[in-house]
């Protein structure tokens, strides 16, 4: 097991990496759990509860049995009525201020479970678990929660940290390819933005990463972990470093809202966004043309990526609601080498529409 600690100006927190962490999950409980009579909470899926549920309820003493919420999966359901029965099932099952929430599932349980737990009551504790490999490697870590509207995706949410993240990589064992894929993705992005070293490895290891080896799992799941709690240390809100984490999701969730986040998963969404920006940063010549080469290539390696049709007008419009836009700023992270990428504020809507047009002319079914 690897513990990457995650500190920032307003919490800090462990992340555990590793084997059969589920097993001992009682264990690591102990470290963060604040009092004996402390009740849980269990937010989690009908599909990952029937895989893992009775490995769960086992490794809780029977007499703290978690009490279990369910939440449909899908990003159709990330929204604030779920977020109201919710809250409403916390309440008639007697949860309190005291009350700690376990976020038991991929990326859609995590956001809407650490936003559960930023709003109820004014604020609970909660732990990330997450099921899935985008969760692990990226949305688990740097307390960002939230919900989508149906213009924009992510625009109600908090800032609330985790009291900590356990990454069983044995979870991952039950994933489909395609949700697999779309976690590497997020880790891709990682190397690109800032870690050239998770890079070369992704690129050396494809064969053992994508057949679920689990030490080369470990390897990019910890990589990627590290990287984002660096940059979440140093810049906690998104005022400045932090935006590069973004790098492919103002297309990408420009995509996502424009297919009614039916047709792509998140990863897939953000691996066109990322050809995107490249397409931008080529056309500006601020990234070579070997290092442009190699980014595209590993992305279609860890595809294949997902046909799908869109507008150029409906993704504008969709971008027009990026959260890191300012007034009629338009703020875009663009890549100028494997490890460097840079926030802008001039990017043209003749850019954007460029490289709108090429990646849906790519992905035209």
């Amino acid at each position: 097991m690897r513990a990457i600690h995650v500190k920032t100006a307003s919490a800090e927190y462990p992340v555990y990496v590793g084997c059969n962490l589920a097993t001992h999950f009682e264990y690591h409980l102990r470290k963060v759990k604040r009092a004996p009579e402390q009740r849980i909470f269990v937010l989690t899926s009908p599909e990952i509860w029937a895989l893992w549920g009775r490995q769960m309820f086992q490794a809780f003493p029977s007499a703290q049995q978690p009490s279990v919420l369910f939440l449909p999966a899908g990003e159709t359901h990330k929204r604030m009525s779920e977020v109201d029965r919710l809250s409403t099932e916390l309440a008639a099952a007697g949860a309190d201020r005291s009350s700690l929430l376990i976020a038991f599932g991929g990326g859609i349980i995590g956001d809407v479970g650490g936003f559960l737990a930023a709003i109820y009551m004014r604020g609970i504790d909660y732990i990330q678990m997450p099921t899935t490999l985008l969760a692990q490697v990226d949305s688990s870590v740097g307390g960002k929660t939230g919900v989508n509207l149906t213009v924009g995706k992510n625009l109600v949410g908090s800032f609330h940290h985790p009291r900590a993240v356990i990454a069983d990589v044995a979870l991952l064992k039950t994933l489909p390819a395609r949700e697999l894929r779309a976690g590497l993705f997020e880790s891709i992005k990682a190397g690109i933005i800032r870690d050239a070293g998770l890079f070369r490895f992704l690129e050396r290891e494809r064969e053992a990463i994508l057949g679920c080896d689990l030490d080369a799992l470990k390897g990019v799941i910890s990589a990627s972990v590290r990287m984002k709690a660096e940059v979440v240390g140093i810049d906690e809100r998104e005022s400045g470093l932090r935006m590069i984490l973004n790098f492919g999701h103002t297309i990408g969730h420009a995509i996502e809202a424009a297919t009614g986040y039916k047709k792509l998963l998140h990863g897939e969404a953000v691996a066109w966004g990322m050809l995107a920006a490249l397409h931008i940063s080529r056309t500006r010549a601020m990234i070579a043309k070997k290092d442009a080469m190699r980014i595209e290539e590993t992305i279609h390696a860890y595809g294949p990526l997902p046909r799908f049709r869109a507008r150029v007008p409906d993704l504008l419009a969709a971008a027009g609601h990026d959260k890191k836009n300012k007034g009629a700023t338009r703020r875009f992270v663009l890549c100028s080498g494997i490890g460097n990428t840079v926030v802008v504020e001039n990017v043209t809507e003749t850019e954007m529409i460029g490289a709108m047009e090429k990646i849906l002319g790519e992905a035209k079914p």
